[in-house]
């Protein structure tokens, strides 16, 4: 009775491991990113949705078996294999954990604005109490695994109903994903930046430590849990971007000020509108919930009174990216900037799993796989350039 109960515990926790980590990436700047970027390139985004999701589950199935088997955090284990990486890794998480926050937070606002009228810096406010509630809470863990778990499927399928009143081009959009017009490598990189970089694909790894899933044994688990997240985050990417592509192959022009807000409400009138209100406000909550978590596991490990206080930590993360929303604001750029320097963060955290993965001190008798190695050293190299290019070329235009 006791290994059945167990069993089941095991399984709630995998999969609030995974939905943590795609409501984690789900977040404003994922429905912005979305929006942005089927509108320029239309049904030849599929292509690069299908290049970042390859992408994505090669790098998470990396980090999340690594975490796993050394039973470490990632700054733990980036310390362990040179002294000051991990300081130096978690200071750019944070940082861009922080700088996501601050758009998360204008998000919450901006869908209980659309969803009860009331300013966008009051229900910032709201919602930011909200968040703060999950974690004084006893069960903090089972809490936050609960209420991404809910949230996530109410934002798939209210998207999923606008998709089919936007009546895309499905035959046009399966074509362009293999044979695109154009393709764009900011957009891949942003993509990939906005679903496994920085914070976010540490979400479920972490918290699959904190839960205690860790071990040589615990491997099959973790596996599929990380390719179930990615499929979460996947799922969300595919049906908005359909959403998109219908309203858009219609001649509809959306609102440069709030596109994901117009495809809504050209789909599916003022009820498309209201649900965008509702699909905004989780996307936006959950990430924060996730971003604030996972950014303060960064650094709980490194003195025991952070451990030791660990929670009150991530409710001042939580208030303080309330605060800087509420009285500074943020630039409109923001959300799709910060999602292409997380893409940068990933072939440095990627690259420091991959080397930890062949340290005998870290892993002990682990042996990870020739093929994974491989597939996570291509992304790192392949990453690092189209994240430098990016930054170069790419990401100046958006200011012009």
């Amino acid at each position: 009775m006791k290994k059945v109960k167990m069993k089941n515990t095991n399984r709630s926790v995998l999969l609030g491991a995974a939905f943590l980590m795609a409501t984690s990436a789900i977040g404003p700047g994922f429905l912005t990113q979305t929006t942005v970027f089927t509108e320029s390139l239309l049904a030849s985004f599929g292509f690069v949705i299908l290049i970042s999701i390859i992408i994505d589950i090669g790098a998470q199935i990396n980090i999340w078996r690594i975490i796993a088997v050394s039973e470490k955090r990632a700054q733990d284990i980036a310390n362990d294999l040179l002294p000051g990486l991990g300081y130096f890794l978690a200071f750019l998480v944070v940082i861009g954990g922080l700088a996501f926050n601050i758009g998360n937070i204008a998000g919450a606002g901006l869908g209980t604005n659309v969803l009860f009228g009331i300013s966008a810096e009051l229900g910032a406010i709201l919602s930011g109490i909200l968040a703060i509630g999950i974690f004084i809470v006893r069960e903090a863990g089972k809490a936050m695994d609960k209420f991404a778990q809910v949230l996530g499927f109410v934002m798939i399928g209210l998207t999923l109903y606008v998709m089919f009143t936007a009546t895309p081009p499905y035959g046009e959009a399966v074509i362009k994903t293999f044979v695109p017009d154009n393709i764009s490598i900011l957009a891949i990189v942003t993509l990939v930046g906005g679903t496994v970089g920085g914070y976010i694909t540490f979400a479920g790894g972490h918290r699959l430590i904190d839960a205690g899933i860790k071990g040589k044994e615990a491997l099959p688990e973790v596996t599929r849990s990380s390719i179930f997240g990615i499929g979460i985050a996947s799922v969300m990417r595919i049906i908005l971007f359909l959403a998109v592509l219908g309203v858009v192959s219609q001649g509809l022009k959306l609102d440069p000020s709030n596109p994901p807000a117009s495809v809504f409400q050209l789909a599916a009138g003022n009820i498309g509108y209201k649900i965008f209100g509702i699909v905004m406000w989780a996307a936006a909550i959950t990430s924060v919930v996730g971003a604030a978590y996972t950014s303060v596991s960064f650094i709980r490990t490194f003195h025991p009174w952070l451990e030791k206080h660990h929670k009150k930590i991530i409710i001042g993360f939580i208030a303080v990216s309330t605060l800087v929303f509420v009285f500074i604001g943020r630039p409109v750029l923001i959300l799709i900037l910060v999602g292409s320097l997380n893409g940068l963060i990933l072939p440095i955290a990627l690259g420091v799993m991959l080397v930890a993965a062949y340290k005998i001190k870290i892993v002990g008798d682990y042996k990870h796989p020739l093929w994974l190695t491989i597939f996570g050293a291509i992304i790192v190299i392949t990453m690092a350039i189209m994240g430098v290019y990016s930054l170069m070329n790419g990401i100046p235009q958006l200011f012009k």
